[in-house]
């Protein structure tokens, strides 16, 4: 009967040491798992922070895309080269940008051009890019005022027709029959004569500014 009673309490007081030790176990056990959420939270902020600093440096590293390069990706081929302005004749347009051009040995800021011939920005940005495709025009990228632009030159200037417009020759009546060796020719023609002795006499015209 003893023995029974001192099992009895003997299992009373594990009982009793078990609730003391549960407690410990599991405020130890909480601990732990908020030390390791801790842990994580701060590694993840060590990457992001990381992840940034990679991003800003690279940032940093690569140039500012220009109007024009944005547009290069925005743009198909043929929306570039088929680019017409509102109310406005493209190809007299051109002719007078790239003869405005033809004055600058080492090229124009393309900001200074746009301005000149009241484009915006974008109209004027679409404008060289056509220019660049169609071979008649080059540019430069250049850094200016801490921004990325581009300095146009031309490379190859439209044929003019101004020397000629008013030259005999257009209009001759005896056209067919003019040779150099001819009955009439060029070298013996007095409408030629006349006509370049008055166009030597006209004033040169001076070139935009």
């Amino acid at each position: 009967m003893a023995k029974k009673a001192a099992e009895k309490d003997s299992k009373k007081d594990k009982k009793k040491e078990e609730k003391k030790t549960k407690p410990a176990k599991e405020e130890k056990k909480t601990k732990a798992a908020k030390e390791d959420k801790k842990k994580d939270k701060k590694e993840k902020l060590v990457k992001k922070e990381a992840k940034e600093e990679k991003k800003k440096k690279k940032e940093e590293e690569e140039p500012e895309k220009t109007l024009e390069e944005q547009l290069e990706e925005e743009l198909t081929d043929e929306e570039i080269e088929n680019f017409q302005i509102d109310k406005v004749d493209m190809e007299k347009l051109t002719n007078r940008v790239c003869l405005f051009l033809a004055n600058y040995d080492d090229g124009i800021v393309q900001s200074e051009l746009w301005k000149k011939f009241k484009l915006t920005s974008r109209d004027g940005s679409r404008l060289a890019l056509k220019l660049e495709r169609m071979g008649i025009i080059t540019r430069e990228k250049i850094l200016e005022n801490k921004r990325w632009t581009y300095v146009l030159k031309i490379k190859k200037t439209p044929v003019s027709t101004d020397s000629i417009e008013n030259a005999p020759c257009l209009v001759c009546p005896v056209e067919q029959k003019c040779s150099l060796d001819g009955e009439v020719s060029p070298r013996t023609c007095q409408w030629i004569e006349e006509w370049s002795i008055n166009e030597l006499s006209k004033p040169k015209k001076k070139k935009e500014q």
